[in-house]
């Protein structure tokens, strides 16, 4: 009897160890928000944190660029960059972090009002791999999230 109850705590340990290797895989992940909304980065903060995800946001391009060129904020695997930012627009932004070496893994993505063609167009020419039009559902950023960093999502 005692063999059975240890290969039942043996197996209800190995799947708290999964879980375990799943939840330290998705905090191991980085999201930067530049969005010059606060109400937009509390948005997209709290639905990654609700996720399991670490975050961290800028309300301007130039502040983010700062941070991260002073290294005050490891090198995020997945940005979420509005374009229409003050001081330097998210364009620029995300060309800048394409010509730097340390970035050449990070996933951009695009946040706009802005919902044209040749947006998008100019977005994956500076560097965007996808992009999000505003008004938008959190279930869409999370989508686009999971889709790049390879973290489920909670069922």
């Amino acid at each position: 009897m005692q063999g059975v109850i240890f290969k039942r705590q043996s197996f209800a340990g190995k799947l708290l160890e999964v879980w375990k290797e799943k939840e330290d895989e998705k905090m191991s992940k980085l999201v930067m928000i530049i969005d010059d909304s606060l109400i937009v980065r509390k948005i997209i903060e709290t639905s990654l944190k609700r996720e399991g995800i670490q975050s961290v946001s800028f309300a301007d391009g130039v502040e983010a660029l700062l941070a991260l060129n002073e290294r005050r904020c490891p090198v995020p695997d997945l940005i979420i960059l509005d374009i229409g930012l003050p001081k330097m627009d998210g364009y620029e932004v995300a060309r800048h972090l394409k010509t730097k070496q340390q970035f050449g893994n990070t996933v951009i993505v695009m946040l706009s009002r802005r919902d044209g063609v040749i947006d998008r167009l100019k977005g994956r020419i500076a560097g965007a791999r996808d992009y999000i039009t505003k008004p938008f559902r959190t279930q869409e950023v999370m989508s686009v999230v999971h889709s790049y960093l390879g973290v489920p999502a909670y069922s």
